[in-house]
Formats: structure tokens, C-alpha cells, sequence
């Protein structure tokens, strides 16, 4: 009889986290906030000391999001801080490698993803008005991100992520930090909206 592929994963709060039925009792603040701030954007492949961390991605989407939306709920803005959160475990891969890897990268994306929204009272399905706003606020960090430290060019920017309007990005320059630093700003912020969010 061969032996059972092991399909979880230990986190540093304790817990056994199954990757093929996660359950919102396993997801905890901290274990999020400490992989999403170790987990490299565009490979790696950015300027300066530090790496540039889904955690700080995730607060720019985030500040986007309101920027786009001021008056939306604090729920959405949680939802748009927690975007990418199944990251923490599964990592960052960027489009072209997930559009090699097909649906299975998907579907595991969506069940960590909807366990995460149970987790933190949110719908594990959102509305599909509030997922397009915060892919738009998505895609205006790419643009950002793209140019301020992975290379492109604006003209190639506006390619591939769209060319945001001059209000949307006013004043936002890309942050690199230690990666301590910026998951204690990620964990500060989460707890933030949940107190609001209540």
C-alpha cells in the first residue's frame, strides 16, 4: 500500500493547515501576516534591499481600494487587504506560471481563499462588483510596482495592467522594508479593520 502524500502544512502558530480542505478555524492573524511578508513579489526580480513582500503589495491594494471607493464598507477593505492571502502558503507565482499550471492552481487558490473570508467574517464568495474593484486597485499596483522597481517601461505598463488615472496613484511611491517591519504593518492594519468591521 503507498504511503499518503502529505497535503498540509505546519504553520508557526501551531497549526496543521490542510491544503485540500482548509477549514477557517485553521487560519490564524499572525501566520498570514509573517508569510504574505516573506513571500517575494515578481520573483524577487525588483530593485532594492529588500524584497518586495505580498504583505506590502497587499496594503497598497488595499489604500488603492479606498481610493477608489471611499465610502465602501470596511468589510470590502478588508477584503481588499486579504486579497492574496492564500499566498502566505502557497506562495507567489506569477501569471504566466499559473496559466501554466491551469485549474488546479485555481481551485486550490479558491479554497483557501474562501476559508480565509470565513475565518474573518467575510462571504467566502464576494460580490462580483467588489472582486472587479479590487482587481482594478490590483492592477493599478502592478502598473505602480512595475514601474517604480521591476523594470518596465510606462509605455509597457500600459500594456499589460492599463493605464491608471493620475488621482488614483497621486503621491504613491513604492516602500521597500525589512520584511519585520512590514509584517507587523500588515498584522497592525488587519486588526485595524477588523475592530471597525466588528
Amino acid at each position: 500500500m503507498a504511503a499518503q502524500t502529505r497535503a498540509w502544512q505546519r504553520m508557526l502558530s501551531g497549526r496543521r493547515l490542510d491544503l485540500l480542505d482548509p477549514t477557517p478555524m485553521d487560519i490564524e492573524i499572525d501566520d498570514i501576516a509573517h508569510g504574505l511578508a516573506f513571500v517575494a513579489r515578481w520573483n524577487g526580480q525588483t530593485r532594492g534591499d529588500f524584497p518586495y513582500s505580498v504583505a506590502e503589495h497587499s496594503l497598497l491594494v488595499e489604500e488603492l481600494f479606498r481610493r477608489l471607493r471611499p465610502r465602501a464598507p470596511t468589510k470590502w477593505c478588508l477584503a481588499a487587504l486579504l486579497h492574496d492571502a492564500p499566498e502566505y502558503v502557497i506562495g507567489d507565482m506569477i501569471s504566466p506560471v499559473k496559466a501554466a499550471v491551469g485549474p488546479d492552481y485555481r481551485a486550490l487558490d479558491e479554497r483557501l481563499t474562501a476559508a480565509v473570508h470565513l475565518r474573518f467574517g467575510l462571504p467566502a464568495e464576494l460580490p462580483k462588483t467588489v472582486k472587479q474593484q479590487i482587481k482594478r486597485a490590483d492592477r493599478i499596483s502592478a502598473w505602480l510596482e512595475a514601474t517604480q522597481i521591476a523594470g518596465f517601461t510606462e509605455t509597457e505598463s500600459d500594456r499589460f495592467f492599463g493605464k491608471p488615472k493620475p488621482q488614483d496613484i497621486d503621491g504613491l511611491t513604492i516602500r521597500l522594508r525589512p520584511p519585520v517591519e512590514v509584517r507587523c504593518r500588515f498584522a497592525a492594519r488587519l486588526a485595524e479593520l477588523l475592530a471597525v468591521a466588528g
